[in-house]
């Protein structure tokens, strides 16, 4: 296994498990469930395995062993009964841990051992609406708290994203059977975070849709010539972290004002940064979404 980060604060396993640290010193102490080293300032400091056997015991826990029958169970134990329940149940909090622990350890086998065994009984859009995003939500907190690096982050967004590419290309194969509407997809300048814009392309094909993906940071005056090019056209943008609550306003006027000149086409717009947007002004070729979900139904 390829260590990077091997060692955590208990602030750290809080972050990472959802268990608060007076918890955790708790069980600690009364159970001796961890054994911390301390550095020279007496701080805790806790290793990969500890944080391994920590999100085992929350998994427990979570499905209703009582924390004192959890630490009579061995050690060595533990991972096996953790999986043997997984299993029988089929629940997602294990395999999330398994991810967590792939990203926390730049570890590309463990990623593609668990997506393999997702794929054993589910498919690939049912693996990211149940996984992937509950995953790259939890991702958002832990990186807010300096829990895991932007490196982490960007190591299993990779990964991800290469699974949706993969899974899109097998449609891509085919020829589009909708025709009424073509979608392109683009995300402003300056902005780079495409995952959802990339899932999102790859359930509008899968639904027979003809679709133009351009990626990030696009320039709002070149999509005019796809305005001219295609009379039916739907452009679908996601707003993580652009444009900026003082521009957002401006920039979808802009896009309004550039369509005038063709065929007024409807922008489809979601992510963090159209709370800041005052719907209630927009024109109704313009319109909002919350969730991946909400604009995939739509479709």
């Amino acid at each position: 296994m390829n260590n990077i980060k091997t060692s955590f604060s208990i602030r750290d396993l809080e972050h990472l498990s959802g268990i608060k640290a007076h918890t955790i010193r708790i069980w600690e102490k009364r159970y001796g469930l961890l054994q911390p080293e301390r550095t020279d300032t007496n701080i805790r400091t806790y290793g990969l395995a500890s944080l391994q056997k920590l999100l085992n015991i929350v998994y427990l826990y979570n499905d209703g062993y009582k924390i004192s029958k959890i630490a009579k169970i061995d050690e060595a134990e533990i991972p096996a009964l953790v999986n043997e329940i997984q299993l029988s149940k089929n629940s997602d909090g294990h395999i999330i841990n398994e991810f967590k622990l792939a990203m926390m350890n730049y570890d590309q086998a463990l990623f593609m051992n668990t997506y393999n065994t997702l794929l054993s009984n589910k498919d690939f859009h049912t693996i990211f609406y149940d996984i992937f995003i509950p995953l790259l939500n939890e991702m958002g907190l832990l990186w807010q708290t300096d829990t895991i690096t932007p490196a982490q982050e960007h190591f299993i967004t990779a990964l991800i994203k290469q699974k949706i590419i993969t899974n899109t290309e097998k449609f891509q194969q085919l020829e589009p059977f909708k025709t009424d509407k073509v979608f392109v997809l683009f995300l402003p300048e300056n902005e780079i975070h495409d995952i959802g814009l990339l899932f999102i392309n790859h359930e509008i094909i899968r639904r027979g849709y003809q679709t133009i993906f351009l990626g990030p940071a696009v320039p709002l005056e070149n999509l005019a010539g796809l305005m001219e090019h295609f009379k039916n056209v739907y452009f679908i943008s996601y707003f993580t972290l652009q444009p900026s609550m003082d521009k957002i306003e401006k920039y979808v006027h802009d896009f309004v004002r550039i369509g005038n000149n063709y065929n007024n086409p409807n922008l489809w717009i979601l992510g963090r940064q159209v709370q800041f947007l005052h719907k209630e002004r927009l024109p109704k070729t313009i319109s909002v979404f919350t969730s991946i979900e909400q604009i995939v139904a739509e479709i």
